[in-house]
């Protein structure tokens, strides 16, 4: 399934250079440019507070946007870069370029678990331990997916589920160069604790045992 590409809204920008876009901030808007894909940059403006509200969320120069303008097509976008304001750390402008449907891009992308039921470790109470919620990937734009899923099927206590442990959508490929832990099923809180209780145990028998051979041998 495809992921649902988030839209991004700007109006175009009249007038380019420094004069116009300080215009555009006393107005509460961001000017940006977009480029690529062999088309003429276009000069836009982002309302201030919508775009304050997306970088917040994270994620912003990973996320694929649907760049909507009143008066051109929708376009595919991924922010390459966003200026700001060296004492108050707000955004300036940005920097977005157009993007194809065959073109690769990197992006966080959510891991969805499946078929918890289906754990005998989790239903020994055993906890399922997330170690990475998202997972980076070099993607197709056009093929975006909408989730990782990690099936826990005969999952039991003690299993590591490693990157290489997943089939990923076709076409993706893992950023980082090595088998990562995706998550894994540790032991129940009490089986724990009993553990590290017969570890004690065990450790005061040998320590009266030793005790006893020192008195034998005096």
């Amino acid at each position: 399934m495809a992921k649902q590409i988030p839209d991004l809204e700007a109006t175009v920008r009249t007038g380019t250079g420094k004069g116009a876009a300080r215009q555009a901030r006393r107005e509460g808007l961001v000017p940006g440019i977009v480029y690529g894909s062999s088309e003429e940059p276009l000069p836009i403006n982002i309302p201030f507070n919508d775009l304050l509200k997306k970088l917040k969320a994270g994620r912003f120069l990973s996320t694929l946007w649907n760049l909507k303008v009143d008066g051109h097509d929708d376009v595919r976008v991924i922010c390459r870069n966003v200026q700001r304001d060296v004492v108050k750390d707000l955004p300036t402008h940005l920097d977005l370029m157009r993007l194809h449907r065959n073109t690769r891009i990197s992006l966080f992308i959510h891991v969805e678990f499946t078929n918890e039921e289906k754990a005998p470790g989790l239903k020994k109470g055993g906890v399922l331990t997330v170690v990475r919620p998202e997972v980076e990937l070099n993607v197709l734009a056009g093929e975006i997916p909408e989730q990782i899923i990690v099936d826990l099927s005969g999952r039991e206590v003690g299993d590591v589920i490693h990157i290489s442990d997943v089939d990923l959508p076709k076409g993706a490929k893992v950023t980082v160069d090595r088998d990562f832990v995706i998550a894994n099923i540790s032991a129940p809180s009490s089986l724990r604790s009993a553990d590290e209780d017969e570890g004690e145990t065990g450790e005061v028998a040998a320590d009266e045992v030793e005790a006893t051979e020192m008195k034998s041998e005096e």
